[in-house]
């Protein structure tokens, strides 16, 4: 019997806590070079074979959907409805998580002395340099436009290169057949053998999956998690509460249950949530959601777009860290303060877009922004890896649901092709 990939990434996490946990609890050199060079260059491979071929399926992608939309009004009516959506549900993410974060108060009664602080230089000289530029919507636009594609591709700052592949796409469309045809089939050809290189990454996953984890135990293991264990089990609670009661009845509009999703994207939340990155995920998230009856042209635009502007895991995470600090210094936020943090994460969550670090970086920018000291995302930097691994999951779900809700709002989901999709995949799951 042939074991689902789910399967070996969930037996590859735990098996990877294990190991850890033992590092953890074993000192000398064999430790360090065994997390040195066996584990770190192992998980760092699985993330270096994604970041690999990332963009060249968005790019051959989107020019291929994008040329066969053929329309530019088209283009920028689905351009305008995607993030009207990912505003709107951006701002519920963090309402919610400040709601909650005031309710279940996860800051209060801790001593500070009893938390473990990490280094957080690094995330400050990212948000010096992110606020060193223009700041909010302008700061937003300018970093749509690439003044150098190949420096753009070079970087992996995925919305330049989502620019530059529309316009490709909408110039590739207005040439003559004769011009056009051969060109969106080559583009057709590189799309679909990205998706087999994909498949043949994925095999390496469960040792990814492996390494990463076993890393993270190793080095932080779960002392440091037990003062931070209110904050840790409100952002899990938020998670599941904001795909239940938020994302649930969306999906609802779209004649789709939630589970029905999350049951569809298993392999992908497992993998986001082993790993704590959405890359990992980005290409078969693009191929399933095609599957499940939204056109390609409309899955290869909004899902690479929400990786920068639909982030609801990230921004809910990132509203209950801010209050949770101040809670943690013992002030108490004004209405007008709050709502001026709602603001401000609202502005600062889509303009660090591409930043390493970014949620914390996010934070960081916002803490000041109503006199909370900076100095206390040292507290919650050493966990960030474990609320990251919820909040990615969360982000996968959001994307996948965003790409449905587009198709249904313009009419182009095909519900009969996804009904068929799931009776394929009930039919390989009965012959496995």
């Amino acid at each position: 019997m042939r074991i689902g990939l789910a399967w070996q990434i969930l037996i590859a996490m735990v098996l990877g806590i294990v190991v850890g946990a033992v590092l953890h609890e074993t000192g000398g050199d064999a430790r360090v070079w065994l997390i040195a060079n066996v584990l770190t260059p192992a998980g760092q491979i699985f993330i270096r074979l994604i970041k690999m071929i990332v963009l060249p399926i968005v790019i051959s992608s989107l020019i291929v959907g994008i040329a066969g939309v053929g329309d530019a009004k088209k283009l920028g009516r689905i351009g305008v409805k995607t993030i009207v959506y990912f505003e709107l549900v951006t701002l519920v993410a963090i309402v919610f998580g400040v709601a909650l974060a005031n309710f279940f108060q996860p800051g209060s009664g801790i001593d500070m002395g009893s938390l473990s602080t990490a280094d957080i230089s690094q995330y400050k000289q990212s948000s010096q340099a992110a606020q060193s530029g223009p700041h909010g919507l302008l700061a937003t636009i300018l970093s749509l436009i690439p003044d150098n594609i190949f420096s753009a591709l070079a970087s992996g700052h995925i919305l330049p290169v989502i620019f530059f592949s529309v316009l490709f796409g909408l110039g590739l469309s207005a040439l003559p057949a004769e011009h056009r045809d051969p060109l969106v089939q080559l583009f057709r050809s590189v799309s679909e053998t990205m998706f087999r290189v994909t498949n043949m990454v994925m095999r390496y996953a469960p040792v990814g999956v492996f390494a990463l984890i076993a890393v993270t135990v190793a080095t932080f293991g779960y002392a440091s998690l037990l003062p931070l264990a209110k904050l840790v089990t409100l952002v899990y609670v938020a998670v599941i509460l904001f795909a239940l009661l938020v994302l649930g009845p969306i999906a609802r509009w779209c004649g789709i249950n939630i589970f029905r999703l999350m049951r569809l994207l298993k392999d992908e939340l497992v993998l986001a949530f082993s790993t704590a990155s959405s890359e990992t995920v980005l290409p078969r998230l693009m191929e399933k959601v095609s599957a499940y009856g939204v056109p390609r042209s409309i899955a290869s635009f909004v899902i690479p777009t929400g990786y920068s502007f639909n982030l609801d895991g990230s921004t809910l995470y990132q509203s209950i860290a801010a209050i949770f600090i101040a809670q943690l210094y013992g002030i108490d936020l004004s209405l007008v303060e709050q709502l001026t943090l709602v603001l401000t994460l609202m502005v600062t969550s889509k303009g660090m877009a591409g930043v390493a670090g970014a949620s914390l970086v996010v934070v960081l920018a916002t803490l000041g922004s109503v006199g909370i000291p900076i100095e206390g995302l040292a507290f919650i930097a050493g966990v960030d890896r474990i609320l990251d691994m919820a909040r990615t999951a969360l982000n996968v779900v959001g994307n996948a649901l965003a790409a449905l809700v587009i198709a249904k709002w313009e009419g182009q989901y095909d519900a009969a092709q996804a009904l068929r999709y799931e009776h394929q995949l009930a039919e390989a799951s009965r012959e496995s």
